[in-house]
């Protein structure tokens, strides 16, 4: 078992003592990667950011953000992860695959009371934390909304003639708020302080332990464009999926958050035949889109096991005469 430290840039705390600086977080190898009908997930961010830093994975995310649930153009955890990054990452031993639905029941049954209740009362604790920093943002944010009232009142007032000036005494009366809140708006208030913000965790661990039964020796099964993709990877390049580009992939020199794509690539056959219509579409769709459009396949075997098979690629680019 490999354990690996790295570093993530922290977040914006949830408790007063917290700090901004960079904390290292702790990675063990191999990973676990969940399958669910046949489908491929990561559910812990630490382990998210790690693959996206380590071995150039990015996969897609799709889960539910719940602190802001209407909006949906981004989303949070779980990182779904393509067949072929699933693979790739079983193949070179930094994961394994686990069956999520029987190992999630296993584990249930053999959680005890006592740490289902010990659970809820860690949960009930960052909520009073959330909930503390969120009250004292609000707070923060209606007195600086009543300062500025009382700066804006304070410029009207110098300008005031000075008969309106002597006759606000009589006049302002009439709009006093005494200053002794209703009993209902204190009540309300008192209540609100015992509020806690709602957490949804983003994994099951704690309470529940990765147990080694829904463990599986099993290699994800990856589509015939898999040994390109591997070979890509192997380049430093990360992958996306293409297809609204009309390809497999979208390969990125670095991050795809701080690079634009170079290339679409498309894998084939070493003997598939390649309709020249999808080359000059490829092309000039690429070139319009500043990329290159990308065309690889793996050589065919030879019946002999000692040389490895190559990868071999080529690329178009659309050109005026």
């Amino acid at each position: 078992m490999l354990t690996k430290i790295f570093r993530r840039p922290s977040i914006e705390p949830l408790s007063e003592n917290a700090t901004a600086k960079m904390a290292e977080q702790t990675v063990t190898e191999p990973l676990p990667i969940f399958t669910v009908a046949g489908h491929y997930f990561i559910y812990d961010v630490d382990t998210v950011i790690y693959i996206r830093r380590q071995y150039n994975m990015c996969g897609v995310l799709i889960g539910n953000i719940p602190q802001v649930n209407q909006q949906n153009i981004f989303s949070g955890i779980p990182l779904q992860l393509m067949p072929e990054e699933a693979r790739l990452l079983v193949e070179n031993r930094h994961a394994y695959i686990v069956h999520d639905a029987p190992a999630h029941l296993h584990d249930m049954q053999n959680i005890s009371l006592e740490e289902r209740q010990k659970f809820r009362d860690l949960l009930a604790k960052q909520g009073f934390e959330a909930g503390k920093v969120l009250r004292k943002r609000a707070q923060a944010k209606k007195e600086l909304g009543l300062m500025k009232q009382r700066q804006r009142e304070n410029a009207g007032a110098s300008t005031e003639d000075d008969n309106n000036h002597n006759q606000g005494t009589t006049d302002d009366s009439l709009f006093d708020i005494p200053a002794t809140s209703s009993p209902s708006r204190a009540s309300s208030q008192t209540s609100q302080d015992l509020n806690i913000q709602l957490i949804t965790p983003t994994t099951s661990y704690p309470p529940l332990t990765l147990d080694p039964f829904g463990r599986s020796n099993d290699v994800p099964a990856a589509p015939n464009s898999y040994p390109l993709f591997s070979h890509l990877n192997s380049k430093g390049y990360f992958m996306t999926p293409g297809l609204r580009f009309g390809c497999q992939y979208c390969a990125y020199p670095g991050d795809p958050l701080r690079f634009h794509s170079h290339f679409l690539a498309t894998a084939y056959g070493w003997d598939d035949e390649i309709n020249l219509l999808d080359i000059v579409g490829g092309g000039r769709l690429g070139t319009g889109v500043k990329k290159g459009y990308l065309v690889g396949g793996i050589e065919p075997e030879d019946g002999s096991a000692e040389v490895e098979r190559e990868v071999r690629t080529f690329c178009f680019e659309w050109a005026a005469m």
